[in-house]
């Protein structure tokens, strides 16, 4: 636990915008919870990595939950990437040899869950409850591919190498909310997917991209195809990342993480403009959609690069109605911006949903298209909070107003752990 004046936090005020203050308050929060624990594993010749749960993919906490009580979601479980086995596992990985995509699961048991987090007056916090997400017949979900065909995706194996099936049941849970009534709703990258999960944490129904639902068949769960076909060109690993409610629960929100593969993967890669959705509840039709123009990704200044796919988003949060602040981020650096959407361009159901269109979305220069991004204000640089580590995405309002970030530790496999901290005076309020 460490609290003290940090200097130099950049953040905005509607009017002035970004301002440098020397009086943010943060404390940290750590844990030795035994249920973080997953346990050891050892590649044969290689190293052992010491796997923890991670619980920061996402986080929320409601008006009615207690003052220091959040609720995150754990993703896929431990995974690495064939391309950063030796770095990561210590070994030429025989198993990924001539395999395009490939990703090696050493713990594919794990089930993803939303946890309920308390924070302690001691610096530590504690997991107090975990949700399994399950399919309807009570089957834990795993963190599995699914077996999508309109979709690119990868090829999963596991600690030893064995091929390991794609499931209906595979969900890679990202951003997460809850409604006054217990329910969950939960942002899913693979797919991708948004899903509605009772308080038990039985999924409801899944709604993927239209035309997509027969790649679910078998699925013990409620499949319904309204989300826009063209969210099926998500770049692999860059799905729906995000999610948010607004306060009267009558409206979602889902933004993509990074710019859709649209029409290829170099336009994923080259491209600045992603995709920001909203949905009315009662009728699950999408009724807004708008853009998003990420930072440019020499301007994160812990980790500068020239790869414009870096930055991305990894979470979102409502603080009044269409008012979002958004948590943009490298490996490194986290920026948060808050967004209006009403001064922003609904192109929901134009021709920038068409797969026909082209140049697309994502090759257009928005402005010369007549098309407004939603307007940011910067309210957050943690290029200026060095006791921050990266990957930060989970955010949450506590009962005091102060704001809570929580990292993703990706399972302990480099060896990090996850971290909270409360930052009080960032300016960050529900409006």
């Amino acid at each position: 636990m460490r609290a003290g004046s940090l200097a130099a936090l950049i953040l905005g005020s509607l009017i002035a915008g970004p301002a440098a203050a020397e009086d943010i308050q943060a404390r940290y929060y750590l844990s030795d919870d035994t249920l973080l624990r997953i346990g050891q594993f050892t590649f044969d010749g290689g190293k052992t990595l010491n796997l923890t749960v991670g619980i920061g993919s996402a986080a929320w906490r409601g008006p009615n939950d207690s003052a220091n009580v959040i609720w995150t979601v754990g993703d896929r479980g431990p995974n690495i990437a064939c391309s950063e086995m030796k770095g990561i596992a210590g070994i030429d990985f025989a198993p990924c040899k001539g395999v395009q995509r490939g990703r090696v699961y050493p713990a594919p048991s794990y089930a993803p869950s939303i946890y309920r987090v308390m924070l302690l007056d001691n610096g530590t916090f504690r997991v107090t409850d975990v949700i399994t997400l399950k399919d309807r017949d009570g089957n834990p979900l795993s963190g599995m591919l699914n077996p999508l065909k309109t979709a690119a995706t990868e090829n999963a194996m596991d600690g030893s190498g064995k091929p390991l099936p794609r499931e209906v049941n595979g969900f890679d849970a990202e951003g997460i909310v809850r409604l006054k009534d217990g329910t969950f709703w939960i942002g899913e990258e693979n797919g991708p997917s948004i899903a509605h999960f009772s308080a038990d944490g039985r999924m409801i129904a899944r709604y993927v991209p239209q035309g997509t639902e027969g790649e679910y068949a078998g699925a013990k769960y409620d499949v319904k195809g309204t989300l826009p076909a063209i969210l099926a060109k998500r770049a692999v690993n860059r799905g729906i990342e995000s999610m948010a409610v607004s306060p009267d629960e009558q409206f979602l929100y889902f933004i993509v993480q990074n710019p859709l593969a649209n029409p290829d993967v170099k336009s994923y890669q080259q491209a600045k403009n992603t995709r920001l959705f909203k949905i009315e509840r009662a009728s699950m039709k999408v009724i807004g959609e708008y853009v998003y123009t990420l930072d440019d990704p020499g301007s994160f200044r812990r980790d500068p690069s020239k790869r414009q796919n870096d930055p991305r988003i990894s979470e979102m949060m409502a603080i009044g109605l269409d008012r979002l602040v958004v948590l943009e981020r490298t490996e490194q650096t986290t920026k948060l911006y808050e967004i209006n959407l009403a001064d922003a361009t609904n192109i929901a159901g134009t021709k920038w949903d068409d797969l026909a269109t082209s140049p697309t979305l994502e090759q257009t220069d928005v402005g010369s298209a007549g098309i407004k991004p939603a307007p940011k204000t910067l309210r957050l640089d943690t290029a200026n909070l060095s006791d921050i580590v990266g990957k930060t995405e989970g955010l949450a309002l506590l009962g005091d107003g102060s704001l809570l970030m929580i990292n993703d530790d990706d399972f302990g496999i480099l060896g990090g752990r996850t971290q909270i901290v409360v930052l009080r005076g960032t300016g960050i309020e529900r409006r």
